[in-house]
């Protein structure tokens, strides 16, 4: 039953990812464009092509920890500022799904430990 908890949260996890990844890109590009930044400078700061950075914006690649501390540093940001697990940045509605999932473990009579609640 310990596998079923840590399934839901890696769920959870993944929808997060893969919708919060374009609201991450989106953010990165507003914060870059109000410093008056060019793609072509953040990407020679972090060592990539232009190409390769307008990627990052275009939620074209996933943004890992690495990319996300780079841009933060250059931006001089925290990462939360850019891309954080919460409902402004994955559009809202996972949560519910999550707590809809945690609901179907309870009636299906499946251990939850309180940690996970």
């Amino acid at each position: 039953m310990e596998e079923t908890i840590s399934l839901a949260s890696k769920i959870y996890q993944k929808l997060l990812k893969i919708n919060g990844m374009k609201v991450c890109g989106q953010n990165i590009r507003k914060i870059r464009r109000d410093r008056d930044l060019t793609q072509e400078y953040m990407a020679f700061e972090m060592g990539i092509s232009q190409k390769a950075y307008s990627d990052i914006e275009n939620s074209k690649v996933k943004i890992n920890l690495e990319i996300l501390t780079k841009i933060s540093k250059i931006l001089d940001i925290k990462p939360s500022d850019i891309c954080s697990i919460s409902d402004q940045c994955s559009g809202g509605d996972y949560e519910d799904k999550y707590n809809d999932l945690l609901e179907f473990m309870k009636k299906n009579n499946l251990p939850l430990p309180e940690e996970h609640l």
